[in-house]
């Protein structure tokens, strides 16, 4: 009897430590959710659009004719022309406000305001007229063909703060009055309008920094404080879609992914997403093409465009890259996946040229401005393109069960794919396929791509990974959070100044 006690003993200890194990050797599948999964990429339309864009009206060098006959050479399909502090009511009157005086002042704006009347000639010799459909949308036909849709109401909101500068477009708000990022937010929200925080490393300085580590670190206060003050907004106003990630040639943005890595961290945890967007910020005619996004809709009208940006159904897009370290990365693997070819060589000569201006500014070398004065870019001296050709991506597959995720894109060397402000792994392009099951480890609760070719670079928005098991309740902010407003810009200027003294003590 003692025998088969013990023998039974045995059994159950057995039988308990095997129900232990069992989770260890079992494999979980990753679900992905899909923001583009509405798409029908058989009918469905790229249209290539300049949602960030000035004139003299405000401190533009360009006059609007000038800055529209470039947008048409440069293959542009929809204009925002945003104004500081200006609402674009027509391209063919004059929107001009006080702010233009008060930059003419300054010696910010020069030339006399130049709109289009119904129809013209642009100095390359084409034709153009405005037209107005049935359903109120604007349109500008170039040479009798192409036809240029006008996003309305678009102004760059914010113009007498200090770089907390609130894209808006579709609903007629303006307050030129001192305000703060939340002021404008909130102001487009209450009427209905989409709107999107501009190019955030200007205000929290982090286009300082010299290296990717360092910039947004969550162990330093100002950049921990700036991710919860975003967070915040971005949880409180649904209609503020996001952040530039990428515009004028991104010196200054160069370290905003990284920003909007944080942001989709925080978000991704409870099941939410923040989107990215591209723009040029021209304010002369040889940044125009620098910086773009490109909306997925069924047709070319303002209606399709807003609904486009409020269901993430579009990719941010650049011809400049400025963050060394990816280059880096994006060197490494054209090298190993693609060979010897005139795209690596240009990348890794530009790489190069990093590196030396870097490290001569760690060494004291070169004076640190606000960037390293070297980018990666695909457009010649005039501004316009010199690759033969811009990616595209032609379709996205998910698996949502099963955790496939797939690519596909013409013009396109290879795919990048990050989680977490991680690079996961890279592709060549005609086999962008992901098992996201074979990268569990190293996965947190969103994934994004990155297409890069000869033309530049493409950037998805985010897919949620196990949407389902998060607290959609939970918030993006740290608890206790408390937004400062207007005075925390100094903030990033003494941690501009803190970072400049390190630099200089570590020489």
């Amino acid at each position: 009897m003692k025998k088969h006690r013990k023998a039974l003993s045995i059994f159950l200890v057995l039988a308990l430590c095997f129900s232990f194990c069992v989770p260890a050797f079992a494999t979980t599948t990753v679900t992905i959710s899909n923001p583009y999964e509405n798409i029908d990429w058989s009918t469905v339309n790229t249209y290539k659009a300049a949602l960030h864009s000035h004139t003299n009206a405000s401190d533009g060098d360009m006059t609007l004719a000038q800055s529209l006959e470039r947008h048409a050479e440069a293959g542009f399909d929809i204009v925002a022309i945003t104004d500081h502090g200006t609402v674009d009511r027509g391209w063919t009157s004059d929107n001009s406000t006080f702010i233009r005086t008060l930059l003419k002042i300054a010696k910010r704006s020069e030339g006399e305001i130049e709109f289009l009347g119904e129809s013209g000639t642009f100095p390359n010799g084409e034709s153009y007229s405005c037209c107005t459909a049935q359903s109120g949308d604007e349109y500008l036909r170039v040479d009798g063909k192409k036809e240029i849709l006008r996003i309305p109401f678009g102004i760059e909101n914010n113009a007498v703060s200090v770089n907390a500068h609130v894209n808006s477009w579709f609903v007629d708000y303006c307050n030129n009055s001192v305000t703060t990022y939340e002021d404008a937010v909130k102001g487009v929200d209450k009427l209905g309008g989409v709107s999107v925080i501009n190019h955030p490393g200007e205000y929290t300085k982090a286009r300082y920094e010299i290296r990717s580590d360092k910039a947004y670190s969550e162990n330093n206060f100002t950049y921990r404080y700036y991710i919860n003050k975003f967070s915040s907004l971005l949880e409180k106003y649904p209609t503020c879609l996001g952040i530039d990630i990428n515009s004028k040639g991104d010196s200054r943005t160069r370290f905003d992914r990284i920003l909007w890595d944080r942001l989709l961290e925080r978000f991704s945890a409870k099941g939410d997403t923040v989107f990215a967007i591209a723009s040029s910020d021209a304010h002369q005619l040889d940044k125009i093409d620098t910086g773009y996004t490109l909306l997925l809709m069924p047709h070319l009208d303002s209606k399709s465009a807003k609904a486009a940006l409020e269901n993430g159904e579009f990719f941010a897009a650049s011809h400049c890259l400025g963050n060394y370290e990816e280059l880096c990365e994006i060197a490494s693997a054209l090298r190993k996946l693609c060979g010897e070819s005139e795209l690596c060589a240009s990348v890794e000569k530009t790489v190069s040229e990093m590196k030396e201006r870097i490290e001569g500014i760690e060494s004291g070398k070169y004076k640190a401005t606000s960037s390293i004065g070297i980018t990666y870019s695909t457009l010649d001296d005039d501004g316009r393109l010199a690759a033969k050709t811009e990616p595209r991506i032609t379709k996205i597959g998910v698996d949502r069960e099963n955790g496939t995720l797939s690519v596909e894109a013409e013009n396109a060397a290879i795919v990048r794919l990050i989680s977490n402000g991680k690079l996961i792994d890279t592709k060549r392009a005609n086999e962008a396929v992901f098992d996201l099951n074979d990268y569990a480890g190293a996965l947190g609760d969103y994934v994004r791509a990155e297409v890069f070719g000869e033309g530049g670079m493409i950037y998805t928005q985010a897919f949620l990974l196990n949407e389902n098991s998060k607290n959609k309740n939970e918030s993006a902010a740290c608890k206790g959070f408390f937004d400062l407003g207007f005075f925390d810009f100094l903030f990033g200027e003494l941690n501009r100044l803190f970072s400049a003294l390190g630099r200089k003590a570590g020489k």
